[in-house]
Formats: C-alpha cells, structure tokens, sequence
C-alpha cells in the first residue's frame, strides 16, 4: 500500500491545481498533510436542541415552523423570519436575501437551522444560518460525529475541506501512515497508535469531551503533540551532532592574560562567574565547538565572563568577534573591550553596518589580517568579513539571532574548515521549558548570583493622573545628586510617534525642571548623537535622560537611581524588566516608577503587579511566557522554530522530560525512524541541521 507521504491532494476527487495551489496556501502537498491539517474546533450538530433549551452564545442545531417572514428595515435590510417549535421561539434575519428565498420561507414551512443563538432585539436570534426545508414525510438523520471546523484559507471552504479529509480517512491505516513510534516506546508513555488518533480528531463521536478538545488535554492530542514535540526534539538533537561533528581548535587554558585582566578590573568575580567561567574554559580546551549558552539576569556580570573567554583564545594567538543585536549595544561593547584589553596590549577592531568607503575597507583589513578581538553588529556575518584565525564567536542577545544564522558561522571559522566555538549571552532568561525545546542544542550556563553592592530595586505603580508628582520626584532624586531615566515606550507600534511623544516630553521636562540639564535619545538619531547623549549622559553632565526603549540593554551609569516608565501596559514583561535593570547598578537604594494609564486591563493589571512583586528574572520569564506565549518571548527570528502545529509549549510543558528521554531513547535504539519522522513533521520548517 503506497504512504500517503507520497500521494499528491491532485490524487483527491474535485482536486485540480487551482485547488492544489489554495491548498499549497495552507501547507496540504500530500495526502499526510491533509490528515495532519487537524480541525481547530467542533460544532455539535449530533442532536436537534429544543427553542427554549437554547442558551445565548450557543451553537445547536434546531427544527421549527416558520410563523412569519418579514423584510424589516433599520440601519440595514434585513429579511427577519420567526421560527417555533412549541417549547419557544426565535428569529432568523438574513442580511442578504433574495426574493425567491423570501418566498421560500413562507408561513408553514418546516425548516432545520444550525447557529449561534445570540440575544437580539425581538429575544434570541441567529444570524444567517444554515438551513434547509423539511417535507413532513422525510426522516433526515442528524450527523452521527462532531462537525470538524478546520483552519482555511481564501476560496477554501469548510464543507471541502471536509470533503477532502473524509477521502484521505478512507485511505488511512497503519501500512498508508506509517507510526514511527515503536510499539515499545508508545508503550511506556501511554500513547495510543498514530491512525486512531487521527482518525479520532478528524470525527469526534457525539459523546467526546468537547471541554477537553477545546483545551487540548484529550488522548488523542496528547498522542500528536508529544510526537511533534518529541520530532522537534530530534531536529535540535541532530543540529548539534552535527555541529559537534566538527572540529574546533582545542584552546589550552590560559594564565597569563586572565591575571592581568583581573587585577586591572579592580573586584574579584562573584562565585557564579568563576563556577561558568569554568565550565566555558574546559568546553574551549575541547576540539569540538563550544554551544553554550549563559542566562545571566539584569547586571549579573556577563562580559567578565565573556571578556575571560575571549582572553584563552587570543593567549592561544587566535581571533575572538563579538556580535550585538543594535549597534549601540556593539557600541558599548566596544567601548568596554578596548578599556579592558588595550591596556593589555589587544587591539579591537569594530565593524558595523553604519562604517562606510574608507573606514569600512580598512576595518575589513585589518580583521582579515588577524585583529584580535573584533566588536560589531551582526555585519560581521556578512559575506564580504574575512576572519584569518577565528577560534571564539560571542553573541550577545541570542534571541535576536536564529538557529540559520549561527550556523552560518561555520564558513568564518579557521581555514574555513574549523568551527569557531560559540559562547552565546542572554539578560532575558529563558524559562526552563523554552530552554529544553527551542535551545535544546545548547548548554546551558546560569549566573544566577549578583555582583555585591547590587540594590534590588523598589518598583511602584502610579496612574498617570499623578504625573506632576512623578515630576516632582525627579527633582528631588537630582537634587540629591542622583541621575533618572524617564522612557517613552512604543505607541501602536509606531517608532515615529514614539519618538514625536519623546521629542514632546522632553521640551515638557525641559520647561518643568528648568534647572536640571535634560537629555534626548530615540530611535531615529544618528548612531554618532545618540552615542554623544549616552556619553554625556554616563558622565553625569545630564540629569535627566529621556529615551525611548533603545536604551533596554547594556547602558551602565551606576549613579542612576530612579526611573520613569511612561504606558508600561504596552510592553511585555521581560522588556519591562530588562529596562529597570538600567538602575540599581550602583550602591544606593533605587526606584522604578510605572506610570501607567487607567483603566488597565486584567492582564495588564497581572503583568504590572508581577514587575513591583519581584525582581528575579526569572520568575518573571516564567510569568511572561505564560501571559504571552513562546512565539513572542523569543523574538520573531525564532518563532519559526516555534509554529507547532498540535503541540503549544506552555500546555504541553510536563510533557518536555519525557519528551526528552524518548528522544534520546529513539536516537539509540531505533535512528532509523529519525529521518522519516523530522520529514513528517518539519518539510516545511526548518532544515534539521542541514545548511
């Protein structure tokens, strides 16, 4: 019997390309597809519900005798037909109508109907239904399953769509759609075979638990969901093989730099920094490429880490690069790499997409003639950056960069042929079951201590009626000495509103508090401005800086003790918490004012409450990803990685440990059902590892 994998839908009754190509739109190439394409929803069409057992807002079916039809005329016209059954009655209205159909529902006539029954002006109404007539005589069954409702498409109707899964059911069995879930396995997690599964979601029978459908918690969505999971799993498992597969140059560990580095800084590193600067020394002596990744919340000294790394390779005469997302996060970079290492002798090269004609030739120069320690945005992925001895790549913000783009990494490394090892940062920390499924091909590193001296930072919630106290306050805090932030976030998503509503609070500031000195930072200034006001800024020649969220990774002015959020409710809770990690980075006790504007919504009430209740990255990661989901958490280069199409990583969270283990239990005892099963499920997504 030939695998559905390999029948085109063009093997369907009423499929020719046209169809196929609406199809296509959705992802259904073959018959696997449409049997993977699995219904959002059901409608109950099971059973005849009685008029007066009708709730508002329910989907049912109804039959009745239709005692009027009238053309009603309010704002718009409608044809309004009375419809009883003895136990109560309702109206139909139809919005298009025609005079025939008028005719049709005449007085007397017997009419089956399925809708939603919602409250209208004359009691409870549908709109247009669906219907059809009854002779008195005709016995007409009602459906013996759920009715499926299925994601589409333009020119994709429901009622095909179900015409077409109804064939490819006819043709399902476990030889056309092969479970590549060993009996053994399924076993030992409880999971029912692959057909019955799917045959089940495609036609619930009337009894099926629609609460549980509707939540995901059915066997039946367990059993595709732990599969997809368990697919995405592998891919990840098989990405780092590969890249394990490689070699890297093994890096001895080093002594000499590090000494210099560490008595010129001026502090000794926490624990958790010299417990993870460990564990990446061992991974760089290694000749295979480091992948690992360090969570490190808000100021918990990342770039010494970093910085120590990057002294081993280059002790060892290689070259290290570190990349940022936002060139005034590369900026600030380099700023600090050179106060490090050129007292140590390194130079450090910059490179970023803003360098042009001349500058931009000689800095490529000079990194393809062995610059040590080269800084920049994600420019230096490009094409045109030649590397002479690349051992060490640094990303810093990881989120921002995808699962392609690191490999892309690979062509840049030594003689082209040794993988550069690649330390990876965050401040966003990752909840643990991200962590397990979309970095599944890191290790992963926590620098879950914070250097002494660090303040916590008190968080309080304000309305915007308050704000000429708000102003006040920043008085006070800057006539004690002290320097404050005041943010202007995002409105609607517009970066030139947002800097027009950060112009205009700045000239209000301005005029309010006119004997402090104000700065101005936004998005659409020039890298070499804003770079200036951050200087200025950083050496306390400005008080107050007004900014836009540019300013939510790596700015450090320790003297900064109060900050001002303006609108906090538009942002997520990670960036909230990434922005009140700009204070509270010196010794005195510092404060963080959300400044938000009533009425707020029940989520927006439960985000704000979570940002005053604690301070620990992440706990909030973990209330983030539950308000938001995974997609956004990870920034949309990664949501790719994330679009499952049974599993939801949030409800399938308990899921992931022995998701993890059948992993690993398939790649031992039966690797030849990998490849079949990444084909099933990610043809369409992301090439397993493959560049």
């Amino acid at each position: 019997m030939t695998e559905l994998a390999q029948v085109s839908v063009t093997a369907l009754k009423g499929v020719g390309e046209a169809m196929a190509e609406k199809l296509a739109k959705v992802g259904l190439e073959n018959l696997q597809d449409v049997l993977f394409h699995l219904p959002l929803r059901y409608q109950d069409r099971t059973r005849v519900v009685p008029i007066g057992a009708l709730r508002p807002g329910q989907d049912a079916v109804i039959e009745g005798v239709v005692s009027g039809a009238d053309v009603a005329m309010g704002k718009r016209r409608s044809l309004l037909v009375r419809l009883g059954d003895g136990t109560g009655s309702l109206s139909l209205r139809f919005y298009h109508f025609s005079n025939a159909q008028k005719e049709a529902l005449k007085r007397g006539t017997h009419l089956r109907c399925y809708g939603e029954a919602r409250p209208g002006a004359s009691g409870l109404e549908i709109y247009h239904p669906e219907y059809r007539a009854l002779t008195g005589d005709e016995d007409v069954p009602v459906e013996q399953n759920l009715t499926p409702i299925y994601p589409t498409t333009e020119g994709l109707t429901q009622q095909r769509l179900r015409q077409l899964s109804q064939q490819a059911l006819s043709l399902l069995g476990p030889r056309s759609l092969p479970d590549w879930l060993p009996a053994e396995l399924a076993a030992d997690y409880q999971l029912a075979p692959l057909d019955q599964a799917i045959r089940y979601l495609h036609h619930p029978p009337p009894d099926a638990d629609l609460e549980e459908l509707a939540v995901g918690h059915h066997w039946a969505q367990h059993r595709l969901a732990f599969e997809e999971l368990l697919t995405h799993q592998l891919s990840q498992q098989r990405l780092r093989e590969s890249l394990r597969a490689q070699r890297a140059p093994a890096l001895p560990k080093a002594s000499k730099l590090p000494k210099r580095y560490l008595k010129n800084l001026g502090f000794a590193p926490t624990g958790a920094q010299q417990r993870v600067g460990g564990e990446i020394a061992y991974d760089l002596s290694q000749p295979e490429p480091m992948l690992r990744l360090v969570q490190g919340d808000v100021g918990a000294g990342k770039t010494v880490v970093a910085a120590l790394a990057a002294l081993q390779a280059l002790e060892a005469g290689y070259q290290v690069a570190l990349m940022a997302p936002t060139e005034i996060l590369a900026e600030q970079h380099f700023i600090t790499f050179q106060r490090w290492l050129e007292p140590l002798g390194i130079e450090v090269a910059w490179l970023a997409g803003k360098l042009k004609g001349k500058a931009r030739v000689s800095a490529l120069e000079r990194i393809a003639a062995g610059a040590p320690m080269v800084v920049g945005t994600h420019a230096l992925f490009q094409e045109e950056v030649k590397f002479h001895k690349l051992a060490l790549v640094i990303i810093d913000e990881q989120h921002r960069f995808g699962v392609q783009q690191r490999l892309a990494l690979r062509q840049k490394g030594v003689g082209g042929t040794m993988c550069p090892h690649q330390l990876i940062m965050t401040a966003t920390p990752i909840p643990r079951t991200l962590a397990m499924s979309a970095y599944a091909d890191l290790d992963t590193s926590i620098l879950d201590e914070l250097p002494p001296g660090r303040t916590p930072v008190n968080t309080v919630l304000v309305a915007d009626s308050r704000r000429a106290e708000v102003v006040e306050r920043v008085r006070a805090a800057c006539a004690e000495g002290r320097q404050a932030y005041w943010v202007c976030t995002l409105i609607e998503e517009s970066e030139e509103l947002t800097c027009q509503a950060a112009q205009s609070t700045f000239e209000e500031l301005t005029l309010a508090l006119g004997e402090l000195r104000v700065g101005l930072i936004h998005g659409r200034m020039k890298p070499v401005e804003k770079a200036a006001v951050m200087a200025e800024f950083k050496a306390g020649e400005l008080q107050l800086l007004v900014a836009t969220t540019v300013i939510e990774v790596g700015v450090d002015v320790p003297n900064s003790s109060l900050m001002i959020i303006e609108n906090p409710e538009r942002l997520g809770l990670a960036q909230l918490h990434q922005l009140r990690g700009r204070v509270g980075r010196g010794s005195a006790a510092s404060h963080c004012v959300l400044l938000y504007h009533p009425p707020l919504s029940q989520i927006g009430r439960e985000r704000l409450g979570i940002m005053r209740e604690t301070n620990d990255g992440f706990v909030i990661a973990e209330k983030d990803l539950q308000l938001r989901g995974p997609g956004e958490m990870l920034g949309t280069r990664q949501t790719g990685l994330l679009q499952f199409k049974v599993a939801d990583l949030m409800r399938d969270a308990d899921l992931l440990p022995a998701v993890r283990d059948a992993a690993q239990a398939l790649l031992e005892r039966w690797p030849s059902h990998v490849t079949p099963l990444l084909e099933r499920w990610l043809r369409h997504g992301q090439q397993y590892g493959q560049v």
